[in-house]
């Protein structure tokens, strides 16, 4: 099992933010977390990539605690809202850091920028990057060590016609595990085989996508 929560329950004060959460994915399983702003996705996703902890509950990545097992997070690889890059470096000390922190191999950062477009931006500081260049630079930060799972909070946001493309591209040949949040049910069917739908902090739908995921997001979701 990849990852695994059981009774996951997640409190910001008196707000439940995630309710009861039980969630198994296996090893290179495509799974697609689905639901409407507010539900709870980017709170589920950061406490599986062990940025934040439950308040309660177990959650097991790779069977270790994300939260205090530092080593297994070189297995998986994080797009979120924050884009982890820090300001004042270049693309290419960024990419370089990270590289080291996860040995990863320094000859697969200049493929991964040619990939994304933004190898002539490599010795520009990150500070002058517009949204859409820093997704595209965390989404090659997330693939630089080449890992096994990979955990995507809307990875599409921000990017340009060509830039979501060549991600999709990507994501369809991916060989390991992918959770992938998104709001497009086109993305979650193009790439996933399973949809996980959240709402109100609380999973109300896992199964198998076919051509009713739809009609039955606004069933369970209404």
């Amino acid at each position: 099992m990849i990852i695994e929560l059981e009774n996951v329950v997640k409190k910001f004060g008196r707000v439940v933010a995630l309710n009861s959460i039980n969630l198994k994915i296996d090893e290179l399983e495509k799974v697609a977390l689905l639901g409407p702003n507010g539900a709870g996705k980017t709170t589920l996703v950061r406490i599986i990539s062990g940025i934040t902890k439950p308040t309660s509950g177990k959650v097991r990545v790779f069977g270790k605690d994300p939260t205090r097992d530092y080593d297994v997070k070189r297995k998986f690889g994080v797009v979120s809202h924050n884009s982890f890059l820090y300001d004042d470096l270049t693309a290419l000390e960024n990419l370089e850091f990270y590289a080291k922190l996860y040995n990863a191999e320094y000859e697969r950062i200049d493929e991964l920028l040619e990939m994304f477009e933004l190898k002539n931006r490599k010795y520009d500081l990150i500070k002058g990057f517009s949204r859409g260049m820093r997704q595209r630079l965390s989404i090659v930060r997330a693939l630089l060590h080449n890992p096994d799972l990979l955990i995507l909070d809307e990875p599409t946001s921000g990017l340009d016609i060509e830039g979501r493309k060549e991600l999709l591209n990507l994501l369809s040949e991916f060989n390991g595990t992918l959770l992938l949040t998104t709001h497009t049910l086109e993305e979650a069917i193009e790439l996933c085989e399973k949809a996980v739908i959240i709402s109100s902090g609380m999973i109300v739908f896992q199964g198998e996508i076919d051509e009713n995921l739809e009609e039955r997001y606004l069933e369970v979701v209404r």
